[in-house]
């Protein structure tokens, strides 16, 4: 039995990481693979376009990794954590990243092309419609805010000028409102223009 064969049959002719049936081929994961189907994947076009050109990548699509990721095939289980390795900046991706078990063998061939290695990870700061947030910006309050400690109540529509951004964490921003400096959860947030 062929390769592709082989991996049409354990796939059920779809795409191994997003379910697409549309442009299926074999993909040879690197740095080294004899072409088995145990070292291979069956992807769409847009799947294996997207991995093999990391500039390309579209975050929405990777999306469906939160179904593939469960994959019970080595390759598989290798092929997602590398995805979501590349995409840990966005936020989601390292959340279902902490929930991903792989043996130590499998995580061994997950790292073996150096993904994961650097722990300079670059930490985006966006707000509640996906847009990037920049230290100076100023964004709007979308909900009224309890600020705790400091006994008052942050009102939804509230501007805060000249934000600074939390480097460690993605997901706080700080200003001041109402005189005092306080930490924001980016959630909570739209930049305004």
């Amino acid at each position: 039995m062929s390769t592709e064969a082989a991996l049409r049959d354990r796939s059920g002719s779809i795409c191994e990481l997003c379910g697409s049936v549309e442009g299926l081929g074999v993909y040879e994961i690197p740095p080294a693979s004899n072409g088995g189907p145990d070292e291979c994947v069956l992807l769409c076009g847009t799947c294996r376009g997207q991995v093999e050109t990391p500039e390309t990548v579209d975050v929405h699509h990777w999306r469906c990794l939160n179904d593939s990721m469960w994959s019970t095939v080595p390759a598989v289980q290798v092929m997602a954590w590398r995805m979501l390795t590349r995409l840990r900046a966005e936020g989601w991706p390292q959340e279902l990243l902490d929930m991903l078990y792989l043996d130590d063998e499998t995580k061994v061939w997950a790292k073996a092309n150096g993904d994961g290695e650097s722990d300079d990870l670059s930490i985006v700061h966006r707000d509640s419609n996906g847009v990037l947030l920049e230290a100076g910006d100023t964004v709007t309050l979308i909900k009224d805010l309890d600020v705790k400690g400091a006994g008052f109540t942050a009102k939804r529509g509230t501007a805060v000028r000249g934000i600074s951004l939390v480097s460690d964490n993605a997901e706080h921003i700080e200003g001041k409102v109402s005189g005092q400096r306080i930490v924001l959860l980016t959630k909570f947030v739209k930049k305004t223009n």
